[in-house]
């Protein structure tokens, strides 16, 4: 009972804390971190301890899918040759710069300190997408961060197993053999990620059940996610493929209103896991410094010193790198805007955490293995230190770059796109009335519809050029809520007299939440 207890008031706390930060505009991992650690300071808070498997096979799989499907083939396409630098180069760089300095600066041997390196070479996709879900980046910097974070996995994989060979049992491993795991790790990934996808988009396209579509999406990360792990590759990269690929069909895939209902349980899904495991991360933190030694307590100066090694080498790697991809470019001036953005997104996070509990309690010979409740906490420490430090900084570091899109540019392209559908409806309608094809009287009502479309359109387009709270627009929205307001104040007093029935009176408030959640939309 304690258990579910525990359970019941990480979700209560988590959503609590989660909700807190979108209504002030504060970046929620960061915010459920610092709520964590702050939990687990109070007297009598209960202890935490984290396993392997809670991470990796509950938790993970939805939240790598969700920052998959959000990806789009269209730019992924345009920044793959960046990504592919980043996702394996700068991660071998990172992790020979921690195990570097972790071997120097810290009691450990250079054996565990190269697997502290690894553990932390690469980026959190669940982190990056959760910090990055509210910056208006332009969309290849928005492709290039997250896709950078979700396929530099397969390289810090065979970097951790390699290193915990070599820790564990004192085995060397050959350039050969490193390369034929990441081979095995990135290609069967692949593979088995777009078997799956396929797979699912054979079912998807036979059903038209909303219960069963839900259950399919639910179900499809996971499946990717322990197909691949049985077959001994890359679970992480299988899911991340099965989600890229099911993200960019999944308008052919569903009709508007499975859509819908997958877009709100998802949502729902993603939101509590994100807001139960950032909380994790907080609150595991002292129950893992109360089982450090004596010779380990100078722990925070080496959280701290990793930390800024991480973002130093992460600097030295893009800014070069942005130089002479804009130099190749024929660009004159180098514009240092987007590697500043870069560099600063490259937060720790829930990856990094489920690689170090995953490290052996003992060595081959039967000792238990030194330096791992070390590891544990420096990783921790370290995830803590970037999702708090960058986290709450990434959004003024945006908006001083100058890079974020403008809401007004936002909102003229999306006007201009209304227009353009309104118009190409207009244009079909006419097609279909010269062919005589559908009554006048029902060609009229569509033709009103379509022009109240184009001229709302361009309404929309003069309003980002003039003051928007002056516009018919915005005044016609906001008389529409109050409308809205008294139609629902009539509908309950309908029913609390007996003139309607409770079905009537649901189906009538939800026609009536529909339209002002797209007066709010607008």
């Amino acid at each position: 009972m304690r258990g579910v207890g525990t359970v019941l008031f990480l979700v209560v706390l988590a959503t609590l804390v989660a909700t807190g930060a979108r209504r002030w505009r504060i970046p929620a991992p960061s915010l459920l971190v610092v709520a964590g650690l702050a939990v687990a300071m109070l007297p009598g808070a209960p202890a935490i301890h984290v396993t392997p498997e809670i991470i990796g096979l509950v938790v993970l799989p939805p939240l790598l899918y969700a920052s998959a499907e959000e990806i789009s083939w269209r730019e992924l396409r345009v920044v793959w040759k960046p990504v592919g630098v980043l996702a394996v180069g700068l991660v071998l760089a990172s992790a020979a710069a921690v195990g570097y300095v972790a071997s120097v600066l810290t009691p450990l041997a250079w054996q565990p300190a190269l697997v502290l390196g690894a553990v932390l070479a690469s980026t959190d996709p669940v982190a990056v997408t959760a910090l990055g879900r509210r910056l208006a980046l332009p969309p290849k910097v928005q492709v290039l961060v997250q896709a950078e974070s979700l396929f530099n996995d397969a390289t810090s994989l065979v970097l951790f197993k390699v290193a915990v060979g070599i820790a564990v049992a004192a085995s060397a491993v050959s350039g050969a053999g490193a390369g034929g795991q990441f081979a095995l790790l990135a290609g069967g990934g692949t593979l088995i990620g777009a078997a799956v996808a396929g797979l699912v988009v054979l079912i998807r396209r036979r059903t038209e059940d909303p219960v069963l579509e839900t259950v399919i999406a639910l179900v499809t990360p996971y499946a990717a996610y322990v197909l691949a792990e049985a077959a001994h590759t890359s679970g992480v990269t299988s899911v991340v493929v099965a989600g890229v690929v099911l993200g960019g069909n999944a308008d052919r895939l569903t009709s508007a209103r499975i859509r819908l209902q997958l877009h709100a349980v998802y949502g729902t899904v993603v939101f509590l896991l994100e807001s139960v495991v950032f909380s994790l991360i907080g609150l595991s933190l002292p129950g893992l410094i109360r089982e450090l030694g004596d010779e380990d307590r100078l722990w925070p100066l080496y959280a701290l010193a990793l930390a800024g090694t991480l973002i130093a080498v992460r600097m030295l790697w893009i800014f070069p790198l942005s130089a002479l991809l804009q130099w190749k470019g024929g660009q004159r001036r180098t514009n240092w805007r987007v590697p500043v953005v870069l560099s600063w997104a490259g937060t720790r996070g829930v990856m990094p955490l489920a690689a170090a509990l995953s490290i052996p309690v003992a060595s081959a010979d039967g000792t238990l293995l030194p330096g791992r409740p070390l590891i544990l906490v420096l990783t921790t420490s370290v995830v803590v230190v970037t999702l708090v430090v960058q986290g709450f900084s990434l959004a003024p570091v945006v908006r001083r770059s100058g890079i974020a899109l403008e809401p007004d540019r936002t909102e003229r392209e999306e006007a201009r796109a209304r227009l353009s559908l309104a118009e190409a409806g207009l244009r079909r309608l006419d097609e279909i009335a010269e062919l005589e094809a559908v009554p006048d009287v029902v060609a009229d009502r569509l033709r009103r519809a379509l022009l109240a479309r184009q001229e709302h359109a361009r309404e929309r387009l003069d309003d980002t050029d003039n003051d928007p709270s002056e516009s018919a627009d915005h005044v016609y929205r906001q008389l529409r809520r109050d409308l809205i307001q008294e139609e629902a104040a009539e509908l309950q007093r309908l029913y609390e007299d007996h003139h309607i029935s409770d079905t009537t009176r649901r189906r009538l408030q939800r026609s009536l939440d529909l339209e002002e959640a797209r007066l709010a939309g607008a």
